[in-house]
């Protein structure tokens, strides 16, 4: 209930990711800058540089064609079960079409928990 009450719709979850990536405000990655311009479709643009980013940049989520919310489900889902998921249960769960993506979202997930040093 705590994770559906904090993550409600699509804006929460970006609202989460933004606090994470720049606890302080935006931060231009190429120069440093905190000068920005929001632009539509989530990006922002520097003021200095002018380099386009957005908050999932170079991220799990960069370029995904699903929604953060089916992510952060996913997630939660993944840590939440005692005793392992797999990715037919996770595609059962979320209602993915596909296998592929269920087993592919796991393996990033899985990999991501045993680097050092993540962030």
């Amino acid at each position: 209930m705590e994770f559906e009450e904090m993550f409600k719709s699509e804006q929460a979850c970006i609202d989460y990711l933004v606090s994470l990536r720049w606890p302080n405000g935006f931060e231009c990655p190429q120069c440093g800058s905190i000068r920005f311009w929001k632009k539509n479709k989530g990006r922002y643009e520097c003021s200095d540089c002018h380099k386009e980013t957005t908050v999932t940049n170079n991220t799990m989520f960069h370029k995904s064609t699903k929604s953060l919310l089916i992510w952060f489900h996913a997630i939660w889902w993944m840590v939440a079960q005692k005793n392992g998921v797999s990715a037919k249960g996770l595609q059962k769960v979320l209602g993915l079409g596909s296998y592929q993506t269920a087993w592919t979202w796991l393996h990033k997930f899985r990999r991501l928990m045993v680097l050092s040093g993540r962030s």
